[in-house]
This record gives C-alpha cells, structure tokens and sequence, in this order.
C-alpha cells in the first residue's frame, strides 16, 4: 500500500509538534487542512492515527508505531534536500543539540563560541537534559553525553578529553569528621547525592580498587536533581559528595572543596557528540563535527577546555 509521503510527512510534524496549528504554521497550511490530511492518511491506511480533543492531541498504539518507524527515513529525505539546497552555500539554519548538564567543557562556553563565530549562518538550539531521551524520535540533530552510554549505532565525535568521578567534601567537615580512607566508609558518612530526575535512583558512587570496580550505596542525607545546589550544600560542610570532576573544578580551585578518595577514582572515556549513522548529513552539523575534529587535531579543543577548567583543572590532571 503507498501512501501520500506529504501525508506522512504532516504527520510526523503533528506527532513532534502534538499540534494541528503548531504543524500547519511550521508548513504554511491552514489547521483544516492539515486535519484533512491526516484523516486521508488515517482512512487510506484504515486506522486512527491520533486521538484528538479540543485541547489536547496525541498519537494511538498504531500512530506511535507509524511515527517511531516513519520518522527517522523522513528525516533522512529532509536532510538530502538541505545538503543539496545548501551544498554551494555556507552552513545554516538552526542546529538542535541535546546536551547532559554533565558535559561541563561542552557547555562552558568557549567551544560553542568559536564554532558560531566559524559559522555566522547557523543558529544554535541547546536543550540541557540528563533524560535518557532518543535523539532521533525527539527531533534532535545530536547529542552530546558520556562515551559509555551512546548506542553502538550513532557515530560519535569526542568533545572532552578523559574524565573522572571524585568524592568531594569541604575542609570543615573533614576537619570534624575526618578523611575517608577507603569507599566503604562512605555507608556511614552523611553524603550528598544527586539524581537526574525525580523517579529515576540517584547517581551510583562508582570507585576502582585493583583493576575492580565496585559501587558504595551510601545513605544520602540529601538528594537533589540541581547539580549546583548539591555543590554548594557540599561547599557549606553539609556531607560528601561525589560527581563529575569537572563540576567541581571552580569549588577545588578556591578552596571550598578538597577531592577525597582519589586513588579509587579511576579515569574513562569521556564526552562525545553523537548523531545517527546517514549518508547526507545537514550541512550545519557537519560544520560542527568537522569544527571539533579540526580542533581536536590542532590541540585547539584541549586548549579551550584547560581554559574553561581553569589552573584547577590542570592541578588536578596531575594529581
């Protein structure tokens, strides 16, 4: 059976939009008639496609199948039809980006600075999400998260060099209440945890001894799904804490936080951008991959990350 890819295609704009209107001004089309449409489609494949009310709009079983299934060659022929209309111009248009709050030197500043300046044309779209979200259903053009939790099937391009979790706590504390010696300790210290959302368990406290790895589940005296507020309860003597390293940095620099447990804290591959595997990639994020592997081979990428880490950051790789 054929179906009308215009019709899939409205479709797929009221499935990411979870609007009629929202989908009919983004194609310059009245609301009716992106109704129409989707009904023709709904007939033609003889089964509802989307539940709608006067307030809301969402898909049925079938419609999320059809969307899960559709929307990913769709936008594939979306982005051979850019790289052909732009393929004698400069990059351009919006540039979508998914990124963890976690990606510290991603999100600093520095590098996403020099890229728009490289490319005066394209505009930059950041989500900031720890949500284990699918970039392709979600209409993002790439993400950016740790190596170790990418799907094999995305090409991914580092953006960080290695990276290490530390257990942090600040001086008055470990002045009351000592310095662990060893990660078991932790079960009975007050610790301070955090959670990339409020039903998901919070972040595991994951060390290294002797090539094994082992986790502490540690008693949280506080939970927080605001990174910045978990440091500075740290900062203010409230527990230990333990994340990402260079989260910390500005805290160890000044003095508010001495890093713990350091020789269990082993280094891992670090943060990529990833995106899936098509052969036309939009010219605006190939700007942006060939940007961070040209950076990356002149040493530049590492330079803008020691400059968002600041003198810490270099202290501490040597540590």
């Amino acid at each position: 059976m054929q179906s009308d890819l215009n019709a899939l295609a409205a479709f797929a704009l009221v499935a990411e939009k979870k609007s009629f209107r929202a989908a009919a001004d983004a194609m310059g089309v009245t609301r009716s008639a992106v109704s129409q449409t989707i009904r023709r489609l709904e007939e033609t494949l003889g089964i509802a496609l989307v539940h709608r009310t006067t307030r809301s709009v969402s898909l049925t079983e079938a419609g999320e199948r059809l969307y899960v299934d559709a929307a990913p060659a769709l936008r594939n022929m979306r982005g051979a039809i850019e790289a052909v209309v732009n393929f004698r111009g400069r990059p351009r248009g919006q540039l979508t980006l998914a990124v963890s709050s976690i990606a510290e030197s991603f999100l600093s500043g520095p590098m996403l600075a020099a890229f728009l300046e490289e490319n005066p044309e394209v505009t930059l779209h950041i989500t900031v999400t720890d949500e284990e979200l699918d970039i392709v259903a979600e209409g993002y053009d790439a993400g950016v998260r740790l190596g170790e939790v990418i799907a094999q099937d995305m090409i991914a391009v580092p953006v960080s060099g290695e990276q290490r979790q530390l257990a942090v706590a600040s001086p008055a504390y470990l002045q009351h209440f000592g310095t662990p010696n060893h990660p078991s300790e932790l079960a009975s210290r007050r610790c301070i945890g955090w959670r990339r959302a409020t039903k998901v368990a919070p972040y595991r406290w994951e060390f290294e001894e002797e090539g094994r790895a082992f986790s502490v589940a540690v008693t949280d005296t506080v939970t927080t799904t605001d990174m910045a507020l978990m440091i500075k309860l740290a900062c203010a003597g409230a527990g230990i804490s333990f994340g990402m390293e260079d989260s910390f940095r500005p805290a160890i620099a000044s003095g508010e936080l001495v890093p713990v447990l350091q020789d269990f804290c082993p280094r891992f591959p670090g943060f990529f951008l990833y995106y899936p595997s098509r052969r036309n990639i939009a010219p605006k994020l190939k700007a942006l991959v060939e940007y961070l592997r040209r950076s990356r081979q002149s040493g530049r990428l590492d330079e803008i990350m020691t400059d968002a880490g600041g003198q810490a950051g270099a202290d501490l790789s040597q540590a």
